[in-house]
């Protein structure tokens, strides 16, 4: 098995970088939820929402986008499953209580399976997504031939480039939540990340 090119896999990795580096809703709802609930549960939302990624590449390489044409309608489903639970995030989000002390993680832990869940909704239901693998990927590999290394390297790149993005958004979300001290401003943050939440569900399920 040959696999693909340094170049192949450096040119792959920097336009997924620049790609994912974007804002847009999948990034509004990393931050909107890291500044109104913390860290806590963020490394499961990402996980989904990375393995999301994977899932389009897989469908990509595999020439199956006739096959999510054919599934538009459970795409449709999970688009609009991710984005109501997204919905309920903002509205736990703009009832939480304003004192200080809901800059600690919370003492309730949500479930883990849930937030990875929700996160891979909120990648399957963006098909722009596939669109960017299917434009990007032609150019770098024979997708009616990609052998079992090549499909490895590039998920194994995903991931990478996809934790490293996330990762930052996570970290500079969590400095700017550390400056937040009053319960008024608490308040303000917990409503911030509400609406910014609510705009990444409207803007997924309206994609």
């Amino acid at each position: 098995m040959s696999g693909l090119s340094f170049s192949g896999i450096a040119i792959f990795a920097l336009a997924l970088a620049v790609a994912a580096f974007a804002p847009g809703p999948g990034i509004a709802a990393i931050v909107g939820r890291v500044l109104g609930r913390g860290r806590d549960g963020a490394v499961a939302f990402v996980s989904g929402m990375a393995v999301g990624d994977v899932v389009w590449l897989s469908l990509a390489v595999l020439g199956l986008a006739v096959l999510a044409e054919t599934f538009h309608e459970v795409f449709t489903l999970v688009k609009y499953a991710g984005a109501a639970y997204l919905l309920y995030l903002a509205v736990k989000m703009w009832t939480a209580p304003a004192a200080a002390r809901t800059l600690e993680p919370v003492a309730t832990r949500e479930s883990r399976s849930k937030l990875f869940l929700a996160g891979l909704a909120v990648t399957m239901g963006n098909p722009k997504t596939m669109v960017f693998y299917l434009a990007l990927l032609p150019n770098l590999v024979d997708l009616g031939h990609v052998d079992m290394l090549a499909y490895a390297e590039l998920s194994l790149v995903t991931l990478c480039v996809l934790a490293v993005v996330f990762g930052f958004y996570i970290v500079l979300a969590l400095r700017a939540r550390a400056l937040i001290t009053s319960p008024r401003a608490v308040r303000l943050v917990n409503r911030g990340s509400g609406v910014i939440m609510a705009g990444a569900a409207v803007a997924i399920a309206a994609r």
